[in-house]
């Protein structure tokens, strides 16, 4: 019978006498291969032990049950084998071709090495997807200062791929400002050894162009731990830069424009109810401080929203979850700082991820609307007022018109009377216009009818005839016009009969504000002295029962008058209405 074996032998490579005791004791896996590179016609222990076969076991395996990939033939490069026990390890072949001697078929023989996983991610097979992310390879020797660069590299930077270029020539085309930046970041990465990346403007050297690059890099050092080189990545990143400029300019032009509207940006997410607040305005409505951040929706309708806005907030959020999108609601929230509430305005809509899937934030603005709303009250309010004081005035004036036609004694008195009377009102409706608060005070009133009566001083104040003694007291309007037509009756009558009527004659005026009603209780009083001898008159004139009528209607005061001899005295108490807080402009 004819020895196959032996037949075998002769076309396949084997391993013989001092080669086979330097394959069977390498430290290194050792194959050897067919002449199709479809058969493992041998495999050293090594080998062996790295796949987990006993020795001599893998002699005759074809190369497809031995890779994952059921590849029929064995080429160079890193290979993903299949162990004896299921699972895959990666290993690096280098083939060589070995011609037979006598006329036998040539066949291969392989080196096989474990790969660490550094040389696994740089291998060959992954260039391509360096290149699709757009990423360069470049590396650094720091005993030549050369810089080699890959071909997506030299693109980048615009310089030919290789050992083309040393970094002293391309240091260069980085801004001084920029390359004193990168420097000391390098810098600092190789003191503590780590790796460091950065981000430029780069003058390309080819063309001159500014591009804009991102840079990766790590340190290398030798066995003796000196620093041999540097090796990382580049890509042009032109395109991110300029579209970031691009956003940030438009940002930047809406913050200028809220800004100037006084709006506050915010960003609410709904799944972690977290609110993001995009600008100072919003913590300045809120009174809140930035170290805080931003409120939820449970912590803003929970416990800082008016308790009687919150159903209707509620409702609107709700409806702009279910329907459009688009929230617009108002309310009152509790300022954080001042414990006051304040009236706000929010609109905002609702932003899905993908089209049909629910809203994932709220991205709105909101408006502090306080100052608009109670100027609004106020316009109201001093509307209603203007009324009022009209259908008064007019009344007044009707009751000026009948009283002083029934006293005159002549046209000409009847034209003296009736224009001093509406003098005086006028002047006090100017007084009260042009105060914010609609007040008078009571010694401009004073002065205003006193002094055409009497000479002034050079400093433009009452010479002695009159004094007149008081604190500072702001009359409403609703006693200020009343009372301004009495203080003009009062000083009419005494230029007429009393102490104004002669050179000697001494008024005196004095005023408190003592303790009771809503704003306290004006106590005034008015006397005459040296002047005609005064006598109680026979009939009873307009300025007369002004001072009773009017008064002591409009105003609910007390009025008391006496005719002394000596001079005439009037003594009043008026309580006053306190202020109309809307029409405060301060608050």
């Amino acid at each position: 019978m004819e020895d196959t074996g032996e037949e075998d032998r002769r076309a396949a490579p084997h391993a013989t006498g001092l080669h086979e005791t330097i394959f069977a004791a390498a430290s290194i896996g050792l194959a050897l291969i067919d002449a199709d590179g479809k058969i493992l016609c041998d495999a050293n222990p090594c080998l062996c032990r790295l796949l987990g076969y006993a020795p001599g076991s893998l002699a005759g395996a074809p190369v497809s049950r031995l890779l994952t990939d059921r590849t029929q033939v064995l080429t160079p490069g890193i290979r993903r084998w299949r162990r004896a026990d299921g699972n895959g390890i990666d290993l690096r072949l280098t083939i060589t071709q070995t011609p037979q001697a006598g006329g036998a078929e040539a066949g291969f023989v392989a080196v096989v090495e474990p790969v660490d996983a550094d040389e696994l991610v740089r291998a060959e097979q992954n260039r391509d997807a360096l290149v699709a992310a757009g990423l360069g390879e470049w590396r650094w020797e720091a005993e030549s200062g050369q810089v080699s660069l890959s071909r997506r590299a030299g693109q980048i930077l615009g310089y030919p791929a290789g050992r083309s270029a040393r970094w002293s020539a391309m240091q260069t085309g980085f801004l001084a400002e920029d390359y004193a930046r990168i420097h000391q970041s390098v810098a600092t990465a190789l003191v503590q050894r780590e790796p460091w990346e950065f981000e430029s403007r780069f003058t390309r050297g080819s063309d001159g162009m500014e591009v804009a690059i991102g840079v990766r890099g790590e340190p290398v050092f030798g066995s003796d731990g000196t620093l041999t080189g540097m090796v990382g990545i580049v890509r042009n990143v032109t395109r991110r830069v300029e579209a970031q400029k691009v956003l940030r300019e438009r940002e930047q032009r809406l913050r200028v424009a809220t800004s100037l509207a006084s709006l506050g940006i915010f960003e609410w997410h709904l799944l972690d109810d977290a609110a993001i607040w995009e600008n100072e305005r919003m913590f300045e409505i809120f009174g809140r401080p930035q170290a805080e951040g931003g409120l939820g929706k449970g912590e803003f309708l929970n416990r800082f929203l008016h308790p009687e806005d919150r159903p209707h907030v509620r409702r609107a959020i709700t409806k702009a979850l279910r329907e459009d999108g688009i929230l617009k609601v108002s309310g009152r929230i509790r300022h954080f700082e001042t414990d006051a509430w304040r009236s706000i305005e929010m609109a905002g809509r609702f932003e899905r991820d993908a089209p049909g899937r629910l809203p994932s934030r709220l991205i709105g603005v909101v408006a502090d609307v306080t100052d608009r709303l109670q100027a609004q009250e106020r316009q109201t309010l001093l509307i209603r007022e203007l009324h009022h004081r009209v259908k008064n005035t007019l009344a007044t004036v009707q009751a000026i018109v009948g009283s002083t036609a029934r006293t005159a004694t002549s046209i000409d008195s009847f034209y003296e009377a009736f224009v001093g009377r509406i003098k005086s009102l006028s002047h006090t409706h100017s007084v009260l216009t042009e105060d914010t608060w609609q007040t008078a005070k009571l010694h401009g009133l004073l002065v205003n009818e006193l002094t055409p009566y009497i000479e002034t001083e050079e400093d433009g104040s009452l010479e002695d005839r009159v004094t007149l003694d008081g604190p500072e007291v702001d009359l409403p309007s609703d006693v200020a016009v009343p009372i301004g037509m009495a203080i003009h009756e009062l000083t009419t009558n005494a230029a007429k009969y009393g102490a104004l009527s002669t050179r000697q004659g001494r008024i005196s005026v004095s005023w408190s504000i003592v303790p009771g009603g809503e704003a306290g209780i004006l106590h005034f009083a008015w006397r005459e002295s040296e002047g005609p001898r005064v006598s109680v008159p026979s009939r009873q004139g307009f300025g007369s029962r002004l001072l009773q009528r009017v008064l002591t209607t409009q105003v609910q005061a007390t009025v008391h008058s006496e005719y002394a001899p000596e001079g005439f005295r009037l003594v009043m108490q008026a309580p006053l209405p306190d202020r109309n807080a809307a029409l405060n402009p301060l608050v």
